[in-house]
């Protein structure tokens, strides 16, 4: 399928893990992507693995917490695609720890990358998205597990974002741009790093999900982004939706 032929995608965070995935999927259904990280050798070998597959893609380096790096990003996949149709934030710094424990440069990192990033990327690419845009930004079930002890800084930052996906989808409805959430339980180097720390707290972990395995970064996150900036979601904004196998229930 190729329900993305035409449209131009930025996604952050590309160069592995969900983001990776992510960028896969919109360039198997005909999306233009620029792939955007601080590694540019990890974004280069996903534009390259694009390629492979006869998509269309370039790398691009960004600092997602530097203004000036977002403003230069945005120009330049501009000039090269000539537009853009679609944003995904999925750049995160994470840090985990109980409250007391983590330092305010540690908690800056985390709100800088998350909602602050996500505020800029999307004031930056708003004139492009007018007319029929689309944003996807990527949360987190962390922001509503009823006990988020020792992810409590990580889930204020992805349930900021959440309230900024919904303030822009209402306020931006007028101009043609959707935006949404995403909430994905995925395999990515962070998941697999948690199972090695902490491989007690992964099982149960993986035990209440009912679809019993984490999801595929591209085959299960990806398709629901691609769903979420393509014409059949066109009456969808202001949603967040777990890609979870079923683990949370939104209220």
């Amino acid at each position: 399928m190729a329900e993305l032929t035409g449209r131009i995608a930025l996604v952050t965070g590309a160069g592995q893990g969900v983001g990776r995935g992510i960028a896969l999927a919109l360039a198997s259904r005909g999306a233009a992507v620029a792939l955007a990280g601080r590694t540019v050798g990890k974004v280069e070998a996903v534009a390259d693995e694009i390629r492979s597959r006869a998509g269309e893609a370039h790398a691009f380096s960004c600092d997602v917490t530097d203004p000036d790096s977002i403003a230069a990003l945005v120009g330049a996949v501009v000039d090269e695609f000539g537009g853009l149709s679609i944003l995904v934030n999925n750049a995160q710094t994470t840090v985990n720890g109980a409250l007391l424990d983590v330092s305010e440069d540690e908690y800056g990192a985390v709100m800088d990358s998350g909602p602050r990033a996500t505020w800029r990327l999307m004031r930056t690419c708003h004139p492009h998205l007018k007319g029929g845009g689309a944003i996807v930004n990527l949360g987190s079930a962390a922001g509503v597990r009823w006990d988020p002890s020792g992810y409590g800084v990580y889930a204020a930052a992805k349930e900021g974002i959440r309230s900024l996906t919904r303030a822009a989808a209402c306020e931006w409805a007028r101009d043609g741009i959707r935006v949404n959430a995403v909430l994905p339980l995925a395999s990515s180097p962070a998941l697999e790093q948690w199972s090695q720390e902490r491989p007690d707290e992964a099982g149960d972990h993986l035990r209440t999900v009912p679809l019993g395995r984490f999801g595929d970064p591209e085959d299960d996150i990806g398709a629901a982004v691609v769903f979420l900036c393509g014409d059949d979601s066109r009456f969808i904004t202001g949603h967040s939706l777990p890609v979870d196998g079923g683990q949370v229930l939104m209220r």
